[in-house]
């Protein structure tokens, strides 16, 4: 327990002096993520039908609206940020959705 309160007092100290303009125990990791990619009414009708899945279960997936998913591949409308990064996740990885969607 002793150590791990010294590791946390030395954070401290190196986030209090960091915040002092003293950098010179302090390591700067920086990382860039890929720009929010954007999807056409064709492109979620792919990924939708690659997954195998209807509108409604792609939207219960997104937490929005069935009419939503309709309105994106009608070309109606097209999905926002946060839709779109988990259309990227979802295509990328779609073993996440029964990871996340089944019951353990």
């Amino acid at each position: 327990m002793s150590e791990k309160l010294t590791d946390l007092q030395k954070s401290i100290q190196q986030a209090t002096a960091a915040l002092n303009g003293d950098y010179s125990n302090v390591t700067v990791h920086e990382s860039s993520l890929q720009p929010v990619p954007h999807y056409s009414a064709q492109d979620i009708k792919t990924i939708r039908s690659e997954l195998g899945i209807t509108q409604r279960v792609l939207a219960v997936i997104l937490a929005v609206s069935p009419r939503t998913v309709e309105a994106w591949e009608a070309g109606k409308s097209q999905p926002n940020g946060s839709a779109c990064r988990l259309l990227q996740l979802i295509q990328q990885y779609p073993n996440l959705i029964e990871e996340i969607f089944t019951t353990k």
